[in-house]
């Protein structure tokens, strides 16, 4: 009891410094506060971008993943149910009654209230135990089911939000309703047609809605995917699960394979990826082969050997060297911050070919990359006339090249070229 009348004089002092050093100096605060749905809202884009982050750098799983976007969701659409609230301009006279005024009355308003409108018997800590024990600590499922209903019901009026949409789409996709996520998500779609993770997050429920099935429109969402960002971790982990379910085994490890480069080395994500290959690996024996495999194939199923120039080109297809940061960059690259090393072809497709994920402080690093390094096997360096090797710092893990990022990338070689030098001296802006 004696503590908690303590903590309620140091609160009430905290509240009259706030209340009364205004007044005292005569200071004035005008304008408005930003709305709170706004502010909610830059809250939660901020936090889902970091989640994100942290999923494809592998420190979370997929289930935290999913599990703190639904959090994030809720909190946001609680936040935001009740409309924006704006905090109107308040003039603070320069008065010192008015101070000495509030500064005497505040304590004894507070105390008279608890005492007459409160609980004093609360501060008893077997009472207060025994009232917490029915205490509903979250929203009840009627609660969520209503803001989901106005979000839905504003963004009817407000079609053209994409963005609102995906949200929507992940918050049906959180609660299970798959279905309202997939025409959530076919609204945002028609906004950012060429957003590879809104593609790879719309097959996903699609899938979940007809059955788990990635056939049909989610196999066609998840290659325009991959057309929009080759490298999207999701699109890729879905086409090899399109491709395991048609028991295309080959095919599958090609795809899970191609994401091994861009996650760190013991992340969870790339232990999982890692079992997944093992055990289309493990099915391939007597399950039918890869397209590219079966292009190889005679018409009695017997492999046709490679031609002599291309089995030679293979053999001499290797790149090697060493990959150093520039002195005058050194402060800018953290130690523990990644590095991607990638392969891709001179001209035209900038998809790497071959690609190795290292961090800062291993370099400078000697690299060798060859065929059978591809990350996509229908696509190797031999296959090309002239390819660059590319180094790029990444301040934020993300594959994708970002502004403040630190590159250097190499002249156009042949394939075969070794004692190669990428010095990474230049700033994405």
């Amino acid at each position: 009891m004696t503590l908690f009348w303590v903590y309620a004089a140091l609160l009430t002092a905290v509240a009259l410094a706030i209340l009364v050093i205004p007044l005292v100096r005569a200071r004035t605060r005008s304008g408005a506060a930003p709305s709170r749905a706004a502010s909610n809202l830059t809250v939660f884009r901020d936090q889902t971008a970091e989640l994100d982050a942290d999923l494809a750098a592998g420190t979370i799983g997929r289930e935290q993943w999913e599990a703190a976007r639904g959090d994030l969701q809720r909190g946001l659409l609680e936040g935001s149910a009740d409309g924006a609230t704006i905090i109107a301009a308040v003039p603070v006279a320069h008065s010192k009654v008015t101070a000495i005024a509030v500064a005497l009355a505040l304590p004894l308003i507070s105390v008279s209230l608890y005492l007459g409108l409160g609980s004093p018997q609360g501060l008893d800590p077997s009472k207060a135990r025994a009232a917490a024990q029915g205490a509903p600590h979250e929203l009840t499922q009627g609660q969520i089911e209503s803001m989901v209903a106005r979000l839905a019901q504003r963004l009817e009026s407000n079609p053209d939000d994409a963005e609102g949409w995906v949200m929507l789409a992940r918050t049906y996709g959180a609660l299970g309703r798959f279905d309202q996520a997939a025409g959530a998500y076919a609204k945002a779609e028609a906004g950012l047609p060429q957003n590879a993770q809104l593609l790879a997050d719309y097959a996903d429920s699609l899938a979940m809605a007809q059955g788990q099935s990635l056939q049909g429109k989610p196999e066609a969402l998840i290659k325009r995917a991959l057309k929009a960002d080759g490298n999207n971790l999701k699109a890729l982990a879905l086409a090899g699960s399109a491709e395991f379910e048609k028991q295309d085994f080959a095919k599958a490890v090609e795809y899970w394979k191609r994401i091994l480069p861009l996650l760190p080395a013991d992340s969870e994500m790339g232990n999982s990826v890692r079992a997944s290959i093992k055990e289309a690996e493990d099915k391939q024996g007597g399950a039918p082969k890869s397209s590219a495999a079966t292009a190889q194939a005679g018409g009695d199923g017997k492999t046709k050997p490679a031609s002599a120039p291309a089995a030679a080109a293979g053999k001499n297809a290797r790149l090697s060297g060493t990959i150093k940061l520039a002195p005058a960059l050194a402060a800018r690259a953290a130690p523990e911050d990644t590095v991607f090393v990638l392969a891709r072809p001179a001209q035209g497709s900038r998809m790497p070919l071959a690609a190795v994920r290292v961090k800062v402080k291993d370099l400078p690093l000697a690299f060798s990359f060859d065929d059978s390094m591809a990350m996509n096997p229908a696509e190797k360096l031999s296959d090309f006339a002239e390819v660059v090797v590319a180094a790029r710092v990444s301040k934020s893990g993300n594959v994708v090249p970002q502004r403040g990022d630190l590159e250097g990338v190499s002249k156009p070689v042949r394939p075969g070229t070794a004692g190669m030098s990428v010095e990474i001296a230049n700033e994405i802006r």
